[in-house]
């Protein structure tokens, strides 16, 4: 039986863009518990798009898999960031059927040609074959996926220090990156403000590279857990954006839950760890 492959990511930011004025930026949240259930329960949530994290979250190939199952047929997309912009990672991440990935720490002009590389099939990219064992391609269930593979892939790529921000305007230039990303912790750590993303200079670095984006007509997108510094963001003219997290979410609830009926009394010490 004969199967299409839904939309990507790339998809949907242009059939935004398209809309022009009616059209809005995409809400998504980072999703790094590892689990599929957690996983499902965003994915009905009603956002835009979710990312599923394996740089900074305990996620391998099986847990990827699993979620990128439970969150099918929910209508969200579905990003993946890779611990590492790494052509076998990529490979393998593209076969459990990953379409749409996130390359973190992506500074130059040739670290962004070598992540769109890994995405495409010889001549045009180092992608090993092997779409008879993959999901990606349905076991070959999909009609000509290995002509049509690369329609089925976004690239989004990672700005997230100062190397990156001064090579944006090239990075962007790069065939076959769809999209920019902005990551304050890591760029901020990079000009030695670490732990300081609400910084002004920070903060002006990310306008910087909203701005490049729209000027080079690709999309931007950046983190911003802060809801006052996601509207200001939005603002400047980010075309998607990161909110929140399952495990964020869960820590500061049960933190809440804590505070309203564990009250000290005397003699209490507090949890160390």
């Amino acid at each position: 039986m004969p199967l299409r492959i839904e939309d990507t990511f790339r998809s949907a930011l242009a059939a935004q863009r398209q809309k022009g004025k009616a059209g809005r930026p995409l809400a998504g949240m980072w999703v790094c518990s590892g689990s599929p259930l957690v996983a499902e329960l965003c994915a009905g949530a009603g956002l835009d798009w979710l990312l599923v994290d394996a740089e900074h979250s305990p996620n391998g190939l099986e847990s990827i898999l699993a979620q990128l199952q439970a969150i099918h047929g929910y209508p969200v997309h579905t990003m993946v960031r890779p611990p590492v912009n790494d052509t076998v990672v990529i490979k393998q991440y593209l076969d459990l059927g990953v379409q749409n990935l996130l390359i973190p720490m992506v500074n130059s002009v040739a670290e962004a040609e070598a992540a769109v590389a890994a995405t495409r099939y010889p001549p045009h990219g180092v992608r090993g074959v092997g779409s008879a064992l993959a999901r990606a391609a349905r076991w070959n269930r999909v009609p000509d996926y290995l002509a049509r593979a690369s329609e089925t892939i976004s690239v989004t790529v990672q700005i997230e220090s100062t190397a990156a921000v001064e090579a944006v305007e090239d990075i962007l230039k790069v065939d076959g990156v769809d999209a920019i990303f902005v990551g304050p912790s890591d760029l901020a750590a990079s000009m030695g403000l670490l732990g300081q993303q609400e910084h002004p200079e920070v903060r002006a670095a990310v306008e910087h590279c909203l701005s490049v984006a729209k000027a080079a007509g690709k999309p931007g997108g950046v983190n911003a857990f802060n809801p006052d510094t996601a509207q200001h963001y939005l603002a400047c003219g980010a075309d998607f954006i990161l909110v929140g997290a399952d495990v964020a979410l869960l820590a500061r609830g049960s933190e809440a839950l804590a505070a309203n009926y564990i009250k000290p009394v005397d003699g209490d010490t507090p949890a160390s760890y």
